[in-house]
C-alpha cells in the first residue's frame, strides 16, 4: 500500500460511511480493485480511517448528545443490541461475512430493492413521515436498534438499515440521518475499539506505516465531514430510491467486471 492507496480508501470510507450504500463493501471492493492483498496492516487500517469517519462527527453532534438528555439515553437504548450482536457474532462476521463475496453481493443488491420498493409504496399511498428524533421513545429505540444490528452483514449499510426502519415508524427522512449519525457514536467507537484490541501487537509494530494510517485517517474526517453535511439537507427534500438505483448499478459493474476476469 502507498499513499495514494491510502488517500482512495480514506476518501472511500469517508464517501460511504454514513451514506445508506454499505462503507465495508465498498472499501472490501475497492481494496481488490487496487490490487491489495486483505493482509493484517489493510484490516488495521480499514479500522483506523472507519474511526476517522467517526471523528467527524464528534465535531458535529458532541454537543447536541450532551445536552439533550433524552435523545441521549434512546442513542443508547438504540446501540444495545447492536453490542449485543456485534460481540456474539464477532467471530463469524470477520470469518464468514467479510470473505463471502457472493453474500455481500447479493445483499447489497437486496437493499437497493428494497429502497426502491419502500420510496415507491411511500409515494403510491401517500404516506406523510411528520415525526422527529424528539419523538423517540425506549419501544421504537430497541427497534430501530435491532434493526441496526442486521448491518454486521457487510452490503446492509448501518445507516440504511436505521432510516428504513425510521421511516416505517413515521420519522421525517433528514430526522432519520440525524439519529443514525448520533447512533454512529457509540456503535462505531465501540466496533472500532474491538478492533483495535484484537490487533493490539500489530498496531505497537515497528513495521506499520503511521504515515499511511494518519493519510487515511485525515482524508476520511474531512470527507466524511461534508458528507454529513450535505446528507441531511439532501433527504430534507429528496428519497432513498437514488441510493437503490446506486446499488444495483454498482452490483451490475462489478458482476460483469467478474465475468470478465
Amino acid at each position: 500500500m502507498n499513499n495514494l492507496h491510502a488517500i482512495i480508501l480514506g476518501i472511500v470510507e469517508g464517501l460511504t460511511e454514513f451514506l445508506p450504500v454499505s462503507s465495508t463493501f465498498h472499501l472490501i471492493f475497492s481494496a481488490k480493485v487496487l490490487g491489495l492483498e486483505s493482509t493484517e496492516f489493510l484490516k488495521l487500517f480499514e479500522v483506523f480511517i472507519q474511526s476517522g469517519a467517526i471523528f467527524s462527527l464528534v465535531f458535529i453532534y458532541a454537543k447536541t448528545l450532551l445536552t439533550n438528555k433524552k435523545l441521549f439515553l434512546n442513542t443508547l437504548y438504540a446501540f444495545m443490541p447492536t453490542a449485543v450482536v456485534g460481540m456474539v457474532l464477532y467471530k463469524v462476521i470477520k470469518a464468514i461475512f467479510f470473505e463471502a463475496d457472493w453474500l455481500m453481493l447479493s445483499v447489497f443488491v437486496i437493499v437497493g430493492v428494497l429502497f426502491i420498493l419502500l420510496e415507491k409504496y411511500q409515494r403510491s399511498h401517500n404516506i406523510i413521515l411528520s415525526k422527529t428524533c424528539d419523538n423517540l421513545t425506549f419501544r421504537d429505540s430497541l427497534m430501530i436498534g435491532t434493526t441496526q444490528a442486521l448491518s454486521v452483514v457487510p452490503g446492509v449499510s448501518r445507516s440504511g438499515s436505521v432510516i428504513v426502519a425510521m421511516m416505517l415508524l413515521g420519522y421525517k427522512r433528514e430526522e432519520a440521518a440525524k439519529f443514525t449519525f448520533l447512533l454512529s457514536l457509540p456503535t462505531i467507537f465501540a466496533a472500532s475499539v474491538l478492533d483495535f484490541y484484537q490487533s493490539r501487537k500489530l498496531l505497537f509494530n515497528s513495521s506499520v506505516s503511521y504515515a499511511l494510517l494518519a493519510v487515511g485517517f485525515l482524508t476520511s474526517f474531512l470527507v466524511a465531514y461534508i458528507v454529513v453535511k450535505w446528507f441531511t439537507k439532501y433527504l430534507s427534500n429528496h428519497t432513498l430510491e437514488i441510493f437503490g438505483w446506486y446499488r444495483l448499478i454498482v452490483a451490475g459493474v462489478i458482476l460483469v467486471s467478474m465475468a470478465l476476469l
